[in-house]
């Protein structure tokens, strides 16, 4: 876990931009989630993108669609979206300015990097905390496979993101590297990366805040849900216990994550202080109705330092749950507790 000193060590968002904005050109932007989706939108609204950007979205996604419908309706000028599918826009494309990705731990955006890059300037977008991840591994002084932490590590997966580091490493020091983030990064991790070359960008969801407020919920505890106990991380009956306190403060509003098991939804359900509202689009796009006398309670997540800087202004507690030991299983190792408890940090308090 993360010490109460970890705070000092993270640099707020910086006022001046590292790059010159609105940038000119085109990009071509491979997404795989609906936050991806969302960063590639707040890229583009940003102007680090350039005049015209294709996103092209992953098919067969949980959540994919709901937001893609919801974004096409308000998407900024100059935004247009491809048919969804499983092709990744090749990197080796003419005419492009900047190829754009979420997910370099991904062995397919992996093996497109292998291959010839025509464009001026990769592009990683925010994947919350697999961004914070990818930063701290491609300033590490030594090389560092990106795997991720909990994937199969053949000696070819192995191989090839141990080439993907070598790559993202010699685009960063030829100036043609850049990470977009809303998430605070820390001070080592920061300098260490533009040292390298790379450009690091962050946003606070300008574009997503000047869009209206959607939804509305009245629920004075709202619980964003975590995949942790569905992805074996963490035993499931005391994170349901947990979320059944919360209910002792008066109704509960459950925002599940999308791969969260029906069955254990249907249990929280079937409380009588506990709404269990349907997954459709991320939380960060949902919850920007709360007001002051509301609170968001969750664990270990990216939501934490996104909804800080989204529910602010408004005054919303977020209340970020550590993971009692006894909850952890064999199968989260110290390093992924640590690299998850992360985002328990909050750099402006």
């Amino acid at each position: 876990m993360e010490t109460a000193s970890m705070p000092s060590r993270t640099r707020r968002h910086r006022l001046v931009p590292q790059v010159q904005r609105p940038r000119s050109g085109t990009a071509q932007v491979w997404v795989e989630s609906p936050l991806q989706m969302l960063s590639a939108i707040e890229a583009h609204g940003a102007g680090l993108l350039g005049r015209r950007t294709t996103i092209h979205p992953r098919g067969g996604t949980a959540g994919m669609d709901t937001t893609l419908h919801t974004l096409m309706g308000q998407a900024p000028l100059g935004v247009r979206f491809g048919e969804a599918g499983l092709q990744v826009p090749p990197a080796g494309s003419r005419g492009v300015n900047r190829w754009v990705t979420g997910d370099a731990f991904s062995g397919r955006i992996q093996r497109e990097l292998m291959g010839p890059i025509r464009a001026d300037e990769v592009v990683i977008i925010d994947d919350g905390l697999a961004t914070v991840k990818l930063l701290d591994i491609l300033t590490s002084n030594r090389p560092v496979p990106l795997v991720r932490p909990r994937a199969p590590r053949s000696a070819a997966r192995t191989a090839l993101g141990l080439a993907a580091w070598y790559r993202l490493r010699s685009l960063a020091r030829s100036g043609r590297l850049m990470a977009l983030t809303a998430l605070p990064i820390h001070v080592e991790v920061d300098e260490a990366f533009r040292s390298l070359g790379g450009h690091l960008e962050h946003h606070r969801f300008e574009w997503l805040s000047t869009q209206p407020v959607a939804e509305q919920f009245v629920e004075p505890t709202i619980v964003v849900g975590s995949a942790m106990a569905a992805d074996g991380l963490i035993r499931p009956e005391p994170y349901l216990d947990w979320v059944i306190e919360q209910t002792e403060d008066g109704p509960v509003g459950y925002f599940p994550h999308r791969r969260e098991e029906p069955g254990f939804l249907d249990r929280l359900a079937a409380h009588p202080l506990i709404t269990v509202h349907p997954n459709t689009i991320p939380v960060e796009m949902r919850l920007r109705g709360l007001r002051h006398g509301q609170s968001v309670r969750a664990l270990p997540s990216t939501v934490l330092p996104s909804l800080r800087l989204l529910l602010g202004p408004n005054r919303v507690r977020i209340i970020g749950q550590p993971v009692p030991g006894p909850w952890w299983t064999p199968a989260a190792s110290d390093a992924l507790r640590t690299h998850l408890s992360s985002s328990l940090e909050d750099p402006t308090s």
